[in-house]
């Protein structure tokens, strides 16, 4: 080993080498991924053509699964089934350029999730769009789907816009959802805060699915000094990708103004005797049975804290007269564009550092 004084340097030098091969090998997969998805649509592509032209039935998918097998051995990914994928995938976004384009940035189970899973074009933008930002796995993706990732991020009542740094904004949006289903807890539609709390914790597994994979639990009841007064926090959480303590207020009413001042009172608390000096400041998820939403967004407007308040439900529903307050069309899509933006931002700034 050479004599490099201090050793540090050497093991910052071996380090470095270690990421450049790994993202070496990082851009060869998504190159590879790229050309398997675009054979895909050429064979979808190819046999939608040839039916049209030639007057093809069915049959003609399977014959060509058998032809390509018998040519291919050991290859995956000729079967039957996975050709009529081929030809959904090419029929489902062949009038759509962007969808296209995006497809190649996720692997092909990923995309045939998202195709046979959800119809709308927005909806499939959005989970593309989270799947390559973040890095999900088919299991992950899924769940988002399954949990409506989609319609609770447009729905949820945030004031991340004006509080959270713009490179954590998107995913601080994501970890709080606009509804939570606490459909483990057995409980009863008459409850107490103690008794939910309390069900919460001892179904705290549970609890941390509902809330995402990013959530840690540090305690409930969580204690506070200040200035020689006693203040107890329902449940505190930590979400490792933000590197933020989460406060979580549970409350079995309806949603109040006066609770967004208190939790503003504790994210200064936490941020000042509890987070670290590599964390993020703190955030708070107020949790309520029900809620106004017009009410939520004048208390929100003007607090300097980030805050996200959101509802639950004892078992899964998705209310029709949530409906109504979904983003227009045009509103979406400005949203969508919002990941495209902070991804050429972070490639600009890569560049620059290279």
């Amino acid at each position: 080993m050479p004599d490099i004084q201090p050793q540090t340097q050497y093991s910052d030098f071996v380090l470095s080498i270690k990421q450049r091969i790994l993202q070496s090998q990082y851009e060869a997969l998504k190159s590879v991924n790229k050309e398997l998805i675009a054979l895909y649509w050429d064979i979808g592509k190819s046999i939608v053509e040839k039916q049209d032209e030639f007057g093809w039935g069915k049959s003609v998918v399977k014959n060509l699964a058998e032809d390509l097998q018998q040519e291919f051995v050991g290859i995956k990914g000729f079967s039957v089934q996975n050709l009529w994928n081929m030809r959904l995938f090419y029929l489902e976004y062949r009038d759509s350029p962007k969808l296209q384009t995006l497809s190649r940035e996720i692997a092909w189970s990923h995309n045939m999730a998202i195709i046979q899973k959800c119809k709308d074009s927005l909806e499939r933008e959005f989970y593309i769009q989270m799947t390559k930002h973040y890095g999900w796995t088919y299991r992950v993706l899924i769940n988002h789907v399954e949990n409506k990732s989609y319609e609770k991020f447009l729905l949820n009542q945030t004031n991340f816009d004006e509080t959270v740094p713009q490179k954590y904004k998107d995913q601080a949006k994501l970890a709080v959802k606009d509804e939570y289903v606490f459909d483990f807890l057995e409980l009863g539609e008459e409850h107490s805060e103690r008794e939910l709390e309390t069900a919460i914790v001892k179904n705290i597994g549970k609890f941390l699915t509902q809330m995402g994979n990013d959530f840690t639990f540090m305690g409930n009841q969580y204690r506070l000094e200040v200035d020689g007064e006693e203040y107890f926090i329902d449940l505190l959480l930590f979400h490792r990708r933000l590197k933020s303590l989460i406060a979580v207020e549970l409350k079995i009413g309806k949603f109040k103004p006066e609770y967004a001042g208190k939790m503003n009172f504790y994210l200064s608390a936490l941020n000042d005797l509890v987070r670290l000096e590599d964390e993020n400041p703190s955030i708070g998820i107020i949790i309520c049975k029900d809620k106004n939403r017009t009410i939520v967004e004048y208390s929100l407007k003007d607090t300097n804290k980030p805050i996200g308040i959101s509802t639950y439900q004892l078992m899964e529903t998705l209310p029709k007269e949530l409906e109504a307050f979904l983003p227009t069309s045009e509103e979406i899509v400005q949203r969508l564009s919002q990941f495209d933006e902070a991804e050429n931002k972070g490639k600009n700034e890569q560049n620059h550092i290279s």
